[in-house]
């Protein structure tokens, strides 16, 4: 049996609009960007997951096959799921081009609706870190 030591901070939102196997997905990505999971390093099985969250375990598989089209992970006949090499940076990489596309452009457009220059909003930005 796999450890379950990643998994430690996983929790399942059943009354949110975002489906489960969505869900399922996520997480498995997130405990790889966060080095739960090293490349290399098979992850808990679908009947695993299902069986510490009481998930069904179709949904799990769902999940787990969005994060396999990804190329996060890779199914081993016989031996299970792995983390695949390079996943972490890949992982990352989406991570910033979301924040660049869900907060800079917005923050960027918000700044030049109030006529904040590009100076004025890096200074501003600078005070934000140093908080």
């Amino acid at each position: 049996m796999i450890e379950m030591v990643a998994w430690y901070s996983m929790q399942f939102q059943f009354n949110s609009s975002e489906p489960i196997y969505r869900q399922v997905a996520e997480q498995i990505e997130d405990a790889i960007a966060a080095g739960g999971f090293e490349e290399g390093q098979q992850i808990p099985s679908t009947t695993e997951i299902s069986k510490e969250f009481h998930i069904n375990p179709a949904t799990v598989l769902k999940g787990m096959n969005i994060v396999v089209a990804k190329n996060l992970i890779e199914k081993r006949r016989g031996l299970g799921m792995f983390v695949t090499n390079g996943a972490h940076q890949r992982i990352v990489s989406e991570k910033k081009n979301l924040f660049f596309e869900n907060f800079v452009v917005s923050l960027v457009k918000e700044a030049r609706s109030l006529d904040i220059s590009e100076s004025e909003l890096l200074e501003l930005i600078k005070r934000g870190y140093d908080k």
